[in-house]
């Protein structure tokens, strides 16, 4: 079996193993060590850069982004063995030199002028629906920078990935299904004694 038919499979308790096998193999020039890094990594890589707040485009420019730079730095990484934190770091840093871009950038007027000429809809929708997502985030807001940064993973999949997760967020693996029952938990009780939340 080749590396890049067998990395789909990989357990979490061997992924940093068999990610520095295969970092070593794309040293050697095998495009397909390489390409099942890509395989394997991406989908992390996608949540770590989507929960610093970014929406799909940039998010996916991002993740690009950090595949660029980890072939410009595929024989210099010194640690195989730490790829997947490496490659984490890197994205959540590329995602924050872009959400400081478009800060710095941004002009204030252009979503106002935006959505005064996008086609009217039903007006009271609108509203309420502006007022349960305003409501939504003042909840989370309220939460733990945990929580929030934990749901907002969570929320970007339909079957997380918890092995991947517990190693992007930090956490025992055993801990993420309790804390975000938790974390959902304090936030149901925010929005039902926020007036503004219909229920």
């Amino acid at each position: 079996m080749t590396a890049a038919a067998g990395a789909g499979t990989v357990p979490a308790e061997g992924r940093a193993a068999v990610l520095a096998g295969l970092l070593e193999k794309a040293r050697e020039g095998d495009r397909g060590a390489l390409d099942a890094i890509v395989r394997e990594v991406n989908p992390l890589l996608w949540h770590v850069a989507r929960a610093q707040g970014l929406d799909a485009e940039p998010a996916a420019d991002v993740v690009q982004t950090t595949w660029l730079v980890f072939v410009r730095h595929l024989d210099t990484i010194r640690t195989p063995q730490a790829l997947l934190g490496w490659l984490a770091t890197t994205t959540r840093r590329e995602a924050w030199r872009l959400l400081r871009q478009e800060r710095a950038g941004a002009d204030p007027d252009s979503e106002v002028v935006e959505h005064a000429l996008s086609p009217a809809a039903d007006v009271d929708e609108q509203v309420l629906t502006h007022e349960r997502d305003r409501a939504l985030w003042r909840a989370l807001q309220a939460v733990s920078d945990r929580c929030r940064r934990l749901l907002r993973v969570v929320a970007l999949v339909d079957r997380p990935d918890y092995d991947v997760l517990a190693e992007a967020m930090g956490m025992p693996r055993g801990s993420i299904g309790p804390t975000r029952g938790r974390c959902l938990a304090k936030v149901r009780e925010l929005l039902l004694a926020d007036p503004t939340w219909s229920r």
